[in-house]
């Protein structure tokens, strides 16, 4: 049976099997014959990435032999990190398509020429975030980032005010930055995302669902799903 390793790049084992509940609910939504997914979680940095230095310890972590020992034994590698620390080191590493859920999610955002924006909880990655969208050549498309306040951590551990938090943070990519479709940048923020989908007009991309999607493409599952 196909196999999926999703990598949490984050150390919190909670927000690496939430990622994964979403991504097995997704994958057995729409196909016969899901695939089945696994979870991992690195050993080593932070239990959410908040600035600079948690995005580098990330980027290696993602690389340490056991990880890539593990991801070489799947069909297809998900990074669930939203700077996708580490993706490109690892996908020269393996023979199997790897995507990261930060590609992944602006990628689908700015299909058909769409005005997109990006609403998170950690406004200390902004430059990165600006320059990964850049590097994917969507800059012009890009409206900006909207960003929630208060300690991120602190957000995360109160589902309905993230919730909420985060949706004036779209409201604010729709309104004031005529954002025609809105990504929500961050893997532990993927139950908020699949909440948020329902309550705005414009497409609300969640992270871990786009990297689903990419990553039946890359392996050609699509087709058959």
């Amino acid at each position: 049976m196909t196999q999926i390793l999703l990598l949490n790049p984050n150390t919190s084992t909670a927000t690496t099997q939430m990622m994964v509940d979403i991504a097995r609910s997704y994958f057995a939504r729409v196909m016969a014959s899901p695939p089945t997914v696994i979870g991992a979680t690195v050993s080593r940095g932070a239990p959410m990435i908040v600035n600079e230095q948690d995005l580098a310890v990330a980027a290696e972590a993602v690389n340490d032999p056991q990880i890539v020992a593990l991801a070489s034994q799947a069909d297809g590698v998900i990074v669930g990190a939203f700077g996708d620390p580490g993706m490109d080191a690892l996908r020269a590493r393996l023979d199997v398509p790897v995507v990261g859920i930060g590609t992944a999610s602006v990628r689908e955002a700015a299909e058909g020429g769409r005005r997109f924006g990006i609403a998170t909880t950690t406004p200390l990655l902004a430059d990165s975030i600006a320059a990964n969208v850049r590097k994917l050549g969507l800059g012009a498309s890009f409206t900006g980032s909207r960003f929630t306040t208060g300690d991120p951590l602190a957000l995360g551990d109160v589902p309905a005010q993230l919730e909420n938090s985060l949706a004036s943070a779209v409201q604010a990519c729709i309104a004031q930055d005529a954002a025609q479709a809105v990504v929500i940048g961050g893997g532990p923020l993927g139950e908020a995302a699949q909440a948020l989908c329902e309550r705005f007009a414009i497409p609300v991309i969640g992270p871990v669902p786009a990297a689903c999607r990419a990553l039946l493409h890359a392996m050609r599952l699509d087709e058959a799903a």
